[in-house]
């Protein structure tokens, strides 16, 4: 069973992804930021990353390169919330990071599925990665 750490300091996201991610069958566990997110990557092992990117602490822009450091193939989703401008352009800087998937809050829950599997199976960007918007 693979295991996936979701790292989100809203309470109410983190939840909701904790339980779309147990019920289709993975082992899950939730950090509320990206300080305690790289702790629990220190002392367990996760097959996929799903980070917010505006956090207390240490935000999704800090960690992504820290998981990177760590290791270069851990797949990683991040999300971030709002239709704002700056929302995009924090995703957008998340893929330039090492972001493999990238998904803007509010979103359903089976494209959000098939982007987990897709990183789980080892189809590696290229075939579904999004890429940086030129324009942000």
């Amino acid at each position: 069973m693979s295991k996936i750490l979701v790292i989100d300091d809203d309470e109410l996201v983190l939840d909701m992804l904790l339980r779309w991610l147990s019920k289709a069958g993975y082992d899950v566990a939730g950090a509320c930021d990206g300080e305690q997110g790289l702790r629990l990557l220190e002392s367990e092992f996760f097959d996929l990353i799903v980070t917010d990117i505006v956090m207390p602490e240490k935000e999704g822009l800090e960690t992504i390169p820290a998981i990177r450091r760590k290791n270069k193939a851990l797949p990683i989703i991040a999300i971030s919330g709002g239709g704002s401008y700056g929302q995009k352009l924090y995703l957008n800087m998340a893929l330039k990071l090492g972001a493999d998937y990238i998904f803007q809050k509010p979103f359903d829950r089976d494209p959000f599925l098939k982007a987990v599997q897709a990183c789980l199976s080892g189809m590696k960007p290229g075939a579904g990665k999004q890429e940086p918007d030129p324009d942000l």
